[in-house]
């Protein structure tokens, strides 16, 4: 797994979002002003792994990054200088730290509901403290926990996890599905009790067709806990995933806690453009995206990425 810290920040321009504000003769500071169109901006993180605290300042090469205060604080900052932010979470919300041990991921759940996070979904270490245990810290959750392939009917979390949901900002509807990992190799029976898991590449068809086809959403959008990519060819991730759908636009990722620089742009099965991103681990970086859509047709327009790193030195 890449672990590696990227130490900077600010928009990082797409050669398509270039491409695309050179035919329309704008400036993007124009485009997004104009009233025919609509900025979106999603922020996310993954893995996160119960870093409550920043990593102390010890020398080592993480130091003084992360930390719950600085990514609320950062989170706020963008709030308040965008109309429509969503923000979600691509699993791993626990384990990794003293506060997981004491309190069982209470705290965790607690600061995300804070953050105001929109959704997230399950990771196999959210499963350490069994069904019963991600079950009962749901209840401090005022955030959607998305899971479209794993059955939970005959456990604790029947009825509390969501197949999809469907965010409206303006007039653009943007669906989100979610696919969590085989527990296979990954998790105690014990743990995940009689939880089945469903074949995610089967069920991201099935949802992104729904979402895209029955539910005229203008954007999909798949939450991953699935891991980047794997050297093992027959392996399920998400640049597989992306390369086998039609109508998913955005992969967030999670699992093999890989820094990416910017988003990985892949061609789906109908030639037409994925991007797949991840943002680390341990809350260190904050991924962003802005996509923007014309109002009268709703077609996306451009958008540009930004690798946000989240430092001690903001005040909430």
């Amino acid at each position: 797994m890449e672990e590696s810290v990227l130490n900077r920040r600010g928009f990082i321009k797409g050669a398509a979002a270039s491409a695309a504000l050179l035919a329309l003769g704008l400036k993007s500071e124009n485009l997004f002003a104009k009233d025919d169109f609509i900025k979106i901006t999603i922020l996310h993180t993954n893995d996160v792994h119960s870093r409550i605290d920043p990593f102390p300042m010890d020398g080592g090469r993480n130091q003084g990054l992360g930390g719950v205060a600085p990514r609320a604080a950062l989170i706020n900052k963008i709030r308040s200088e965008e109309k429509n932010v969503l923000l979600f979470d691509a699993g791993d919300i626990f384990q990794g730290t003293p506060y997981f041990n004491f309190w069982g991921g209470e705290l965790e759940i607690k600061m995300m509901s804070m953050m105001g996070y929109d959704a997230g979904i399950m990771g196999n270490h959210d499963f350490d403290n069994g069904v019963e245990g991600f079950a009962k810290q749901l209840t401090h959750a005022n955030f959607s926990v998305i899971n479209s392939n794993y059955d939970f009917t005959d456990t604790d979390l029947h009825n509390k996890t969501i197949p999809y949901k469907i965010f409206k900002k303006g007039n653009v509807k943007i669906g989100v599905y979610g696919l969590g990992i085989d527990f296979e190799g990954l998790v105690n029976k014990k743990e995940y009790g009689n939880s089945k898991y469903l074949d995610a590449l089967k069920k991201a068809l099935e949802m992104e067709r729904f979402l895209k086809l029955d539910q005229k959403c203008h954007m999909v959008v798949c939450l991953s806990h699935l891991g980047y990519r794997y050297k093992e060819g027959n392996k399920i991730c998400d640049v597989e995933l992306a390369k086998n759908t039609r109508y998913t636009d955005l992969i967030i990722g999670g699992h093999t806690h890989t820094f990416l620089r910017k988003p990985d742009s892949i061609r789906n099965l109908s030639g037409q453009e994925v991007l797949v991103n991840q943002v680390g681990f341990a809350g260190i970086n904050l991924g962003r995206l802005d996509f923007v859509f014309s109002k009268n047709n709703h077609k996306k327009m451009v958008y540009s990425s930004a690798i946000e790193v989240v430092e001690n030195n903001f005040k909430i």
